[in-house]
């Protein structure tokens, strides 16, 4: 088996990526200190066609060298807004028809694997700080909780790799309807 060039990818210019139709997910950082996994996570959102980012209270901002490490210039295609406060950026996309999830381990969450995606909704999939996770206030405020199941000795995973796998599954939902 030969590997590709990438010109042999069809990867999309930036212009294209815009006029893209979007999967209508839109992922919300809650405090996320890591300048890495925020741009792995823009990288994520980029493959995916997400619809952008919310970066919200201690969570940096593009520009930033360390984010375009991982991010490998998806800062510049992936929409981003920036929100002091979690809670508003909750309530604004709430109020613009979005269900609203938090990735976290709580009580009754939803394991990924049961969740339901429907194609008649929009969603908001928040992933919280690499030690506290999801704000609770923030967990209070949403439609749900997923929680990506794990069996090991370990209790979580890197926030970079809960996007990938959560929002793989959203990307995989969406590439069956078109």
């Amino acid at each position: 088996m030969e590997k590709l060039r990438n010109e042999e990818l069809n990867r999309k210019t930036l212009e294209e990526f815009r006029r893209a139709g979007k999967n209508p997910v839109l992922v919300v950082l809650d405090n996320v200190r890591s300048l890495n996994n925020i741009g792995s996570v823009f990288r994520t959102c980029d493959a995916f066609l997400l619809e952008g980012i919310y970066l919200c209270g201690i969570t940096a901002t593009p520009p930033h060298r360390e984010i375009s490490k991982t991010a490998l210039g998806a800062t510049e295609s992936v929409h981003w807004q920036y929100f002091e406060n979690t809670l508003e950026a909750i309530h604004l996309l709430r109020s613009q028809g979005y269900r609203i999830y938090a990735l976290e381990q709580t009580r009754h969450a939803c394991q990924l694997h049961n969740f339901k995606i429907s194609q008649n909704e929009k969603y908001v999939l928040i992933f919280g700080h690499e030690i506290n996770g999801v704000n609770q206030e923030v967990v209070n405020a949403c439609d749900g909780v997923i929680e990506i199941p794990q069996h090991g000795t370990k209790h979580s995973l890197n926030i970079a790799v809960s996007a990938g796998i959560v929002l793989w599954e959203f990307f995989r939902f969406y590439q069956k309807l078109t």
